[in-house]
């Protein structure tokens, strides 16, 4: 914790050096606001919707994001220079580029003959010469770089504080001198697609610098980012920390844009195939009650009581084969256009889009001692003390994530949302579909936030298109694939190198995670857009499954298990249980979505005759849910691997569930268990997820903890991979709904896999399959209520500790559940 300073020790300086790139303006007391009510006790009660701290941030992973889909900013809260990292959602590396590769034709009958000889390596290494895309590295996302904020006469302060309240999507910092007390709150609007910097203080005048600093590499941090008591390594706090703005880039370019903004222009950095297509703009306009004046393209305010920035930002992409946007006029645009509203106009109208989204779900799991302590503290608490109200916090820092990084309009979120640092992010914080995207939009759904999907939906549309030049290209195939990886460029071609790019089923998972979308809400419209895309996906592996040399069925080849080898020397093989599963659902899903369109092109019978052909999934020697199609689990070389593939038919299908097949399912949990609790933070989230679905609510709750805690979370909240992937976060938080609530298999299941640690709590608005809003209360860990909201008329079977009841939702769309007394 931090202690209280003594004023009588701080520094006073009232001068500092201004860089011929530099904006200099004067603030004086505070104008148009209430007096600013500085938290005088630190452990006074909080939003529980809020992230706090007592100290500045000392690096990104510390820092607290905003955004408004698209895009995104990273606040550090610091005394003495201020910085924000900016991010926009469609500044990526390269060009549009198709890396088709057409050799990938003649090859695959040879490398699908060395699989079935059993000669994996040799088909791996003539896969990674024939079959790769060119180039083999797709494009990574990138960085709009800092704007740097520098405070002149800035000393230690007596109280600080800064926090993110998750309810307003407004970040503030507050913090008192001997000089005063000053306000800073920062948010990012849909609305007016600008970010909003409002800064005020109360008896001081202030001198400050804004300077940009271009796009750059930057070091990650690694496993070792905790120290071994789990807290965060920290020197002591530097309150005066200040960063140089550096040389700008080249191509980028700096300059006033008239008397009162700044306009910084580039282009994007090029891909591995040194392409660079897109042009970028940034521009921060000034809104002050002081003087203004530009001198050799400096600007100054002088004697202003209050100081606003307003900054936007675009690229000149259009679409993946468009960037013929105008950034400049659209930024110009944006920032005049916000500029013609008052500062509480603007919060306001924040305010009220932000929370027709946040306001949709609602969750209480209890509190404890510990939610009255600072987020970092909690944070590194979180696996030796009890704090239910740390999980809910998870929960709703989750939906924030996705309302900030993915809405209509907006790319999906990627690896890291829309937040990332730098030009080199790891794994090119690209979109991961052999998991890490579909994980993204788990908890859409069920937490209230389907209208946030739309971004994903759009993805898979872009995909069918390129995906399907790459399915005739390289497997000579109709329909459309694409591999394990893409970009904003939407490449559908295996990248990377055959350990990892040889998985032909991304497609197919991503159309069974927008056929989730659709039977979550069960809208038409959705419906009709998303059929033709699982048409397409479905008429590849009709054309490309094999029969099994063995005759144990359909089978994809070549492909792999993701990522993990098994004990040939490498992970290529045919028909890996992932693959079964997936085009099993995606079958499954095309004929249903056709019955309900009451379409029937001549394809539905083909796939109604090849979907009963398609080898079953069996349980191994050790009693295990076999990951390839023969039984190698217990020789694979890896038997703690982050991916847990083969049980995709647990979660997120329902293939295997507790109800219907209980010795797959006791299979599964054997594989589970030997591949440990504790993998990477998605892959701790997806063991959370799997065993709520088994309904196994203690052993879910204690990875969560260990998920929360410092080994798998950043005091930011961001997921520890590490190091940050954001695909942690909406998985944990997923698995957190699934304890609470289940829709599948025609059944709505309540509290299925409830955990002692939350004995009483309640949730409003969360959603289940057929279009279902579901609030809950219980007590003494046993539900008290329950209310269902839906279509009017709907039936619908609700389960709760095994007992099934049949119910009818009435004329309003409504019905409140009377639990029977032997239920409880």
């Amino acid at each position: 914790m931090a202690k209280k300073l003594d004023v009588n020790q701080m520094t006073r300086s009232a001068t500092f050096n201004q860089t011929r790139r530099g904006l200099m303006f004067g603030m004086a007391g505070l104008y148009g606001a209430p007096a600013l009510v500085m938290a005088q006790n630190a452990a006074s009660p909080k939003n529980a919707n809020t992230l706090w701290y007592r100290q500045p941030a000392s690096c990104w992973e510390e820092a607290l994001p905003l955004g408004n889909g698209r895009l995104g900013a990273m606040v550090f809260g610091r005394v003495g220079q201020e910085r924000l990292q900016l991010n926009e959602d469609t500044l990526w590396a390269g060009a549009p580029y198709t890396p088709d590769n057409p050799d990938a034709r003649t090859a695959l009958p040879e490398v699908r003959q060395l699989i079935a000889d059993g000669k994996f390596k040799e088909a791996a290494d003539l896969a990674g010469t024939r079959m790769m895309g060119k180039p083999l590295k797709l494009m990574p996302y990138g960085s709009l770089g800092d704007v740097l904020l520098t405070f002149s006469g800035a000393t230690q302060p007596a109280q600080y504080e800064r926090q993110l309240d998750l309810s307003t999507a407004i970040n503030s910092t507050s913090f008192q001198t001997d000089y005063g007390v000053f306000l800073r709150e920062t948010f990012a609007s849909a609305p007016d697609q600008v970010i909003v910097m409002h800064m005020t203080a109360e008896q001081a005048r202030l001198g400050i610098e804004l300077a940009y600093r271009s796009p750059r590499k930057v070091k990650y941090p690694s496993a070792d980012y905790h120290g071994a008591d789990g807290l965060t390594k920290q020197t002591p706090v530097d309150w005066l920390k200040t960063e140089a703005a550096e040389v700008l880039s080249m191509g980028t370019t700096m300059a006033a844009d008239g008397k009162d903004a700044i306009l910084i222009t580039g282009s994007n950095e090029p891909g591995p195939d040194g392409k660079s297509g897109l042009r970028y703009a940034l521009r921060i306009k000034l809104l002050s009650d002081g003087k203004l004046k530009q001198v050799n393209g400096v600007m100054t305010a002088s004697e202003a009581r209050t100081v606003t920035l307003l900054i936007a930002a675009a690229t000149s992409y259009v679409n993946y084969h468009d960037v013929s946007a105008d950034p400049v006029a659209l930024v110009r645009r944006q920032t005049e256009q916000a500029a013609t509203k008052r500062y509480e106009l603007l919060k306001s109208n924040h305010i009220r889009d932000h929370q027709a989204l946040f306001n949709n779900m609602s969750i209480d799991l209890g509190s404890s001692a510990q939610a009255a302590h600072p987020t970092d503290i909690r944070i590194a608490a979180a696996e030796t003390t009890q704090d239910p109200a740390l999980s809910a916090l998870y929960v709703q820092y989750a939906r924030y994530l996705m309302i900030s990084s993915s809405r209509p309009g907006t790319q999906p979120a990627n690896l890291q949302g829309i937040w990332n640092e730098g030009t080199n992010p790891p794994w090119g914080s690209k979109y991961t579909i052999n998991i890490n995207t579909q994980m993204n939009y788990w908890p859409a759904d069920p937490a209230g936030l389907g209208a946030c999907v739309e971004p994903l939906l759009r993805l898979v549309e872009d995909l069918a298109v390129t995906g399907a030049k790459t399915a005739s290209t390289m497997y000579k195939a109709s329909g459309w694939v694409t591999h394990h990886n893409t970009d904003l460029w939407r490449a559908a071609s295996p990248n990377d190198g055959p350990r990892w790019g040889l998985w032909p089923c991304g497609g197919a998972w991503l159309c069974n995670s927008v056929w989730d979308h659709y039977d979550y809400s069960r809208d038409a419209d959705t419906l009709a857009r998303l059929f033709p895309v699982m048409l397409g996906a479905a008429a590849f592996f009709l054309d490309t499954l094999i029969e099994d040399p063995k005759g144990r069925g359909l089978v994809t080849s070549p492909s792999l298990s993701p990522e993990n080898s098994h004990p040939f020397g490498t992970s290529v093989c045919a028909g890996p249980a992932m693959d079964r599963q997936i085009v099993r659902d995606l079958f499954k899903n095309t004929l249903e979505a056709a019955r309900l369109l009451k379409q029937q092109p001549a394809m539905i019978d083909r796939i109604a005759k090849a979907l009963p052909r398609i080898a079953i999934d069996q349980i191994g020697t050790a009693g295990q849910l076999q990951e390839w199609l023969d039984d190698w689990d217990t020789q694979a070389p890896d038997q703690r691997h982050r991916h847990v593939s083969h049980l995709y038919a647990v979660f997120p299908s329902s293939q295997i569930n507790v109800r219907d097949t209980p010795d797959l399912l006791q299979a599964a949990k054997n594989s589970l268990r030997q591949r440990g609790d504790l993998a990477t933070g998605w892959g701790t989230a997806w063991r959370i997820c799997l065993w709520a679905r088994m309904g196994e609510g203690e052993h879910a709750h204690g990875i969560l903890k260990t998920l929360t805690g410092p080994k798998r979370t950043y005091p930011n909240m961001f997921d520890a991979h590490p190091p940050f992937q954001i695909d942690g976060n909406f998985g944990g938080s997923a698995g957190v709904l699934e304890m609470l609530l289940q829709s599948w298999g025609g059944e709505v299941f309540l509290l299925p896999a409830l955990p002692s640690a939350w004995p009483s709590g309640g949730v409003k608005g969360l959603r289940a399959r057929g279009g279902l809003s579901v609030d809950m209360k219980w007590r003494g860990g046993k539900l008290i209520s329950a209310t269902l909201q839906g279509p009017p008329g709907a039936a619908v079977r609700v389960n709760y500790r095994g007992t099934s009841m049949d119910v009818r939702l009435d004329e309003k769309g409504n019905h409140r559940l009377h639990v029977p007394a032997e239920m409880v």
